[in-house]
């Protein structure tokens, strides 16, 4: 064989052996990509934000979102005990995995960082079986223009409420399927007492237009002039004014109710590796940075910074919520509430 065909040879045998080792090289780094399949209420315009934030640490671990309201990812995950799906839960009402964690379904893990986080947003045990990101915190969203057309007046305490020139004109999130609508329920119940507290939600209900399976859409209802008054929480009352909405945000003078997003692993994950890492990274200083753009209050409170549209004292606004008596009295009181008041329920999709 001539030497200039030898050479020629050689170099497209090298070539080839180069391409293999490439591709030997990307298919390995794809099969080493884990995926987590992550249970969340977290808003949806905020997931793929959330992703590409922790992505930009850890680009080997995907995310898989399945995202629903607070009361449908509980009671999913509660119906998978048996045979769990998830890997991970990012962003769910504190209540709620007070209620998976006597169940089972959690796995105790003490992320790196976890002694930075307030005590309050971390579960008691050691290690924890779930970890804080932030508080939400009940509002009342107050459609400025809508509610002068109708010589509407600007309530200022949840009591407000129940003022007959108000009937038909409010719309609340059903606790049931929402964890806005549930903690204000539970805060209505420890304000006023449980007996008191079911005579004002007897009393709101005559003014109630419509129960939403969803805590953001009384405030976009409220913001678009659906609804006069929209029930809702803080984050998405301050989205929504930002974005243009005629909206007054009311925090009544009773106190308002609130719940904190949380964190835990599924007990089961099959990817127990990439969990613990998106749990550590939950805790960060960045995730706190992250959450703190919509949220006033986050699990490393000193790290909080104020928020447009929002008061600077949010902290003096929560009442003093016993998470846990919420919890244990769950069923208890989703099944009253809904024997009472789920008449005037929107249809579920």
């Amino acid at each position: 064989m001539p030497h200039g065909i030898r050479v020629k040879l050689r170099s497209v045998l090298l070539g080839a052996v180069a391409m293999v080792a490439v591709v030997g090289l990307a298919a390995g780094a794809a099969l080493a990509k884990a995926t987590l399949t992550v249970y969340t209420a977290v808003e949806a315009d905020d997931l793929k934000k959330y992703a590409a934030r922790f992505n930009e640490d850890h680009p080997d671990i995907e995310i898989k979102w399945v995202r629903d309201s607070t009361g449908v990812i509980t009671a999913k995950l509660l119906a998978e005990k048996a045979n769990p799906q998830a890997d991970v839960i990012w962003g769910l009402a504190a209540t709620s995995l007070l209620v998976l964690k006597p169940e089972g379904l959690l796995l105790p893990y003490a992320p790196k960082g976890l002694d930075r986080l307030d005590v309050q947003f971390r579960d008691k045990d050691n290690p924890p079986a779930w970890v804080g990101m932030d508080a939400w915190v009940a509002a009342i969203c107050f459609n400025t223009i809508e509610v002068q057309k109708k010589n509407l007046p600007k309530p200022t305490s949840w009591k407000d409420l129940t003022k007959p020139v108000y009937k038909g004109q409010i719309v609340m999130p059903n606790p049931a399927s929402s964890g806005t609508g549930f903690l204000d329920v539970t805060s209505w119940l420890q304000l006023f007492g449980e007996a008191e507290g079911w005579k004002y939600m007897d009393a709101l209900h005559q003014n109630i237009g419509v129960y939403t399976h969803s805590g953001s859409k009384p405030c976009t209802m409220a913001g678009a002039g659906e609804y006069p008054i929209g029930i809702s929480f803080e984050f998405r009352a301050a989205r929504q004014k930002k974005q243009g909405a005629p909206l007054d945000i009311v925090f009544p003078t009773e106190g308002a109710g609130w719940d904190m997003e949380a964190t835990a692993i599924v007990k089961g994950t099959k990817n127990l590796e990439a969990a613990k890492t998106l749990v550590d990274w939950s805790v960060s200083e960045k995730a706190m940075r992250l959450y703190n753009e919509g949220y006033a209050v986050v699990a490393i409170s000193k790290m909080s910074k104020p928020i447009e549209f929002l008061p600077d004292n949010m902290l003096e606004h929560m009442i003093k919520n016993d998470f846990q008596w919420a919890a244990v009295h769950r069923a208890r009181i989703l099944a009253e509430w809904e024997k009472r008041y789920s008449a005037k329920s929107e249809p579920k999709k």
